[in-house]
Formats: structure tokens, sequence, C-alpha cells
């Protein structure tokens, strides 16, 4: 079962990081005259990508759902349960001169946290209606409605649905310290020609990150270079999609063309 699991993940990252490129080639190529992209411009400000969860999450949870005896789930069935299920990421730039500044970059805690509690109570919701078709099958005639299925559970377990999901089922997320691990850093950048690059300060190592970018309006897609100089830290990148949230002393200005 493992094997299948992650055999499902490997497809889906496969199939998500083709999309992510197709609409990349799309935007920069093909975007109607006043829509084009720039690869030229004051990144400043702070900006907000929204890491996707949902497929990872269900492919997990259908992993476990589908060992319960004589009743059956397929993944298509519990993403109906989990939906935009989504971590934020900040990343804010401050240019200092042209074409260079510094940056700071991290998984914002209070999305990972509100995002992990979503994850585990769709995970509930498709666990006690497996519960309930499976009580049928064996002949139990009580009640099935929510609170008396949770009343079941917490009584069986001694916890919530919730709480005995998240004490006795894989993982449905990376742990906060992963995500922090690939994502969180400060340093420096600099840009030139369509090029982002960012050196992290590491602890007195100086860690460098090459990155493609386009910018239309207020979005900003940053997709691995393929002359990125790899850590390990960031193998295995995915294009983001980075949405522009607030920009310093000029809020109410358009993005900035770096002439």
């Amino acid at each position: 079962m493992k094997k299948s699991i992650k055999n499902t993940i490997i497809i889906l990252l496969i199939l998500t990081l083709s999309a992510s490129t197709a609409l990349l080639t799309y935007l920069y190529f093909f975007a109607p005259e006043g829509g084009r992209l720039s690869r030229n411009q004051d990144l400043s400000g702070e900006w907000i990508a929204n890491l996707n969860m949902t497929e990872r999450a269900a492919v997990t949870a259908q992993g476990w759902l589908q060992d319960i005896e004589a009743v059956s789930i397929s993944l298509e069935e519990v993403e109906e349960y989990m939906q935009d299920l989504t971590i934020q990421i900040s990343l804010t730039f401050d240019q200092t001169a042209r074409s260079e500044g510094t940056f700071r970059c991290y998984v914002v805690p209070e999305s990972y946290d509100a995002c992990n509690q979503a994850a585990y109570e769709a995970f509930a919701a498709a666990f006690q209606a497996l519960l309930i078709e499976r009580l049928r099958m064996a002949g139990y005639t009580g009640s099935t409605d929510a609170e008396a299925i949770e009343a079941l559970v917490t009584e069986t377990f001694g916890m919530s649905t919730v709480s005995y999901l998240m004490s006795c089922a894989p993982a449905l997320l990376p742990s906060l310290e992963t995500l922090q691990t690939q994502y969180d850093g400060s340093g420096t950048y600099e840009t030139a020609d369509g090029i982002l690059i960012r050196q992290f300060d590491a602890g007195g190592a100086v860690v460098t990150k090459s990155e493609s970018y386009i910018r239309k309006d207020f979005s900003l897609i940053l997709s691995e270079d393929d002359g990125s100089i790899h850590s390990g830290r960031f193998s295995g990148f995915e294009p983001m999609i980075y949405t522009l949230k607030q920009v310093p002393d000029q809020q109410t200005q358009g993005p900035q063309v770096d002439g």
C-alpha cells in the first residue's frame, strides 16, 4: 500500500509540474499585447504564494481509509471532503539599489496551523462516513447523526475523531519544520535578464538560489533556473505563483518598471 501511495504522489507531482510549466510557457510567449509579462521590474513589497496541500493530504488519507474492513473510498471521493487546503508562503523584497536589495521568505505559521486543522477535520468527516457505512453493514441500528457518531468515537478511543486521526493516522501534511527548512530564509538578491538570484545567509555560509522570474501586474512567477546552485535545500522546487500583498510606502500605486 505504501508503494502505491508513493507512486500516486509521484504521478501527481509530475502532472502538477507539467501544468505549471505549460502555464509559464503560455503566459510568457502567448499573452495578449497589453498583458505581456515583464522580466525587469522592481519587485519591492510583500508577495504571498499559496502552497497547495490538497492532493498530498487526500492521497495520504485515502491510503489509510481504504484499509477499513469491508468498505472502500476512492481518491476522488476523499478529494470531495478536502478542498482548497493551502499554506501561505510570504516573500518580501526591499530594493536598495537598481536591480538588487534584500529579501525575507518564510512559511506563515498561522496558515500552516489552519491548513492542518482543516485537513484533519475533512479527514474526520470522511472517516465518519465510512464508519457509518461499516456500522450499518454490521447491523447497527442506533443513531448515525454527527453527534452520535462523534460520541461513539470518543467513547471507543477516548478522544475526538480529529484527535484520534492526528494521533494514529499518517501525517497529512509535511511538518512545519520541513517546510521551514525548504522555504524560510533571508539575505540579498539581484535581478538581471529575467533571472532572480537570491543569496541566503545560512549561519555564516551563503547558499545561492537562481530562479527565472516573470511578473504580470500584481502576480510574480518564480521557477527554478537550470543553472541554479543546488544545496539539497531547494531540490524539487516547482514554479510558484505569488500575489503582491503590500508595496512599502506606495500601497496605492501600481507596479513600477525598472527602467
